[in-house]
């Protein structure tokens, strides 16, 4: 038994060893836990870095041996400075990003030494690679230090990204900070702004909303334009994206930092891989609710809108009640997810008058497993706030999708959703009358066939680029030898475009 110890230490120690360091909100954790079980899969020891109190909301929601993990493949946790917060609500987004860049970096290389300190009979091998959202730009100065390849993942849209690329320009053009909150509602949003690149007809409403701010210190409009400065810094970009779906943004993204590796959808990619033990690792920050899968296995195929904003949108009192009879109204069946915490300052309270008129066609759950959700034939389409995670996994079932963005790049995904993709309508002011209209539309018009078969395509496409030979397989492939696998100083002295971009560039 000693001599098998010994044999896995030494095999271990010449392992190539990933620590993963998602920003800790559910819409990042989810993907960078996907990515981690991928390195695994190719053959990486992995740590994964949680805040602590993410590490108890994840214990809470999977049970208290769900990040047991395995040998190699094991968590680990750093403060993210915060005061204690609701334990079942996502923490203030603006003071997370101001405490993660301010108090971070100090716990995260105490962890890095204690792994690279740990003795050779543990088994545990020294860290080669960092990768960590492109949000915790904090992390890269340790890995200058280790002289190890720092990733950073941008777990967003591309499109999104080149949105808040140019945070630094608007400020400097006087588009932001708006001059006055009439800027809002005046027209002023409707601004095309002409000059970004691979972005036609964009508007600052299409950006992420951040510039919707007449404070010149807001937190998060300057919390972008620091990360967003640094991010070219970092030895290559992860992209949750693939090829053909951002083709035209992509190859506009290509020539401000060469070193980008799209290799989405995720979700598909880890269909491809076979370690049932890594997949029964969850993410979810909220107990998912399984029953609502039985009673979409009742309903025939492509009756059901499911409906759910996301971890972080919240709305007030008065713009629930309209959600809630727009669906009413619309007479459609419907699954519609409501948190605890997504009414700001209230508790979530149903009129009876409401859940008499929807019984038998309306079913409503605090969380549920949406990829398995989205998968379902019963699902006709979505309502969505249109987070990047929620757009991919609609992809990924061929569903088409309502958006009614809520904040930050939202707004960019909508945009392409409704223009770009066309698998989208969007809620421009949220009244029953218009959510009533456009789940009818959605459900039985022919704008609505019309974005059902869209939706379709674009599922081929992404299970293209997943498939042996796609561009996000090749990629994911590429971005192991010239990255993952290399020293830093070869990643950061190489300046060329790589090899993957040639079907972007060419014949793609």
């Amino acid at each position: 038994m000693t001599e098998h110890k010994e044999m896995a230490s030494f095999a271990n120690s010449k392992r190539p060893h990933v620590v993963c360091v998602p920003f800790p909100a559910q819409g990042h954790i989810s993907p960078m836990l996907k990515l981690a079980k991928l390195l695994h899969h190719k053959g990486f020891y992995v740590t994964f870095v949680n805040t602590e109190f993410n590490h108890k909301r994840l214990l809470r929601s999977n049970g208290p041996h769900s990040l047991d993990g395995l040998p190699d493949f094991r968590f680990e946790t750093i403060p993210d400075g915060l005061p204690p917060a609701d334990c079942d609500a996502t923490q203030h987004i603006p003071s997370l990003c101001a405490s993660t860049s301010k108090n971070c970096l100090a716990p995260f290389r105490s962890l890095i030494n204690k792994i690279n300190a740990a003795p050779a009979e543990e088994g545990v091998p020294p860290v080669t690679c960092i990768v960590s959202d492109a949000v915790m730009t904090f992390t890269l100065g340790v890995g200058e230090e280790l002289g190890i390849p720092e990733v950073l993942f941008w777990t967003a849209s591309a499109c999104g990204l080149m949105g808040y690329l140019q945070y630094h320009k608007l400020v400097q053009r006087g588009y932001t900070p708006l001059k006055d909150e009439s800027h809002i509602t005046n027209g002023y949003l409707e601004t095309k702004v002409d000059w970004v690149p691979g972005m036609k007809d964009i508007r600052l409403r299409d950006f992420p909303s951040f510039i919707r701010t007449t404070d010149s210190n807001d937190i998060m409009l300057n919390f972008f334009i620091a990360e967003t400065e640094r991010i070219c810094k970092a030895s290559a970009i992860i992209v949750n994206t693939f090829d053909a779906f951002e083709h035209t943004v992509l190859n506009a993204l290509f020539t401000i930092h060469p070193h980008i590796y799209t290799i989405g959808p995720l979700q598909f990619m880890l269909n491809n891989t076979t370690d049932e033990k890594l997949k029964s690792i969850g993410s979810n920050l909220w107990k998912e609710d399984l029953s609502c899968i039985e009673w979409l296995d009742t309903k025939e195929p492509n009756s059901v809108v499911y409906v759910n904003f996301g971890s972080i949108t919240v709305m007030n009192f008065d713009q629930f009640t309209e959600m809630a009879w727009g669906l009413a109204n619309s007479k459609k069946q419907f699954l519609w997810i409501i948190r605890p915490d997504l009414i700001a300052g209230d508790s979530v309270k149903l009129p009876e008058e409401f859940l008499s008129e929807i019984k038998g066609r309306g079913m409503i759950t605090s969380w549920c497993p949406q990829e398995k959700v989205l998968r379902h034939c019963a699902i006709a389409g979505f309502l969505t706030h249109s987070g990047w995670n929620s757009m991919l996994e609609s992809v990924c079932g061929g569903v088409p999708v309502i958006c009614w963005p809520f904040f930050a790049e939202q707004q960019t995904n909508c945009r392409y959703s409704c223009c770009e993709w066309e698998i989208g309508m969007e809620i421009i002011d949220l009244k029953r009358s218009e959510v009533e209209i456009l789940v009818r539309e959605l459900m039985e018009g022919e704008k609505g066939k019309k974005m059902k078969l869209k939706a379709m395509n674009w599922k081929v496409e992404a299970e293209k680029a997943v498939s042996p030979g796609g561009s996000s397989c090749i990629n994911l492939n590429k971005l192991f030898n010239e990255v993952l696998l290399a020293p830093r100083s070869e990643v950061a002295n190489d300046d060329q475009v790589p090899s993957n971009l040639g079907g972007l560039n060419g014949s793609s």
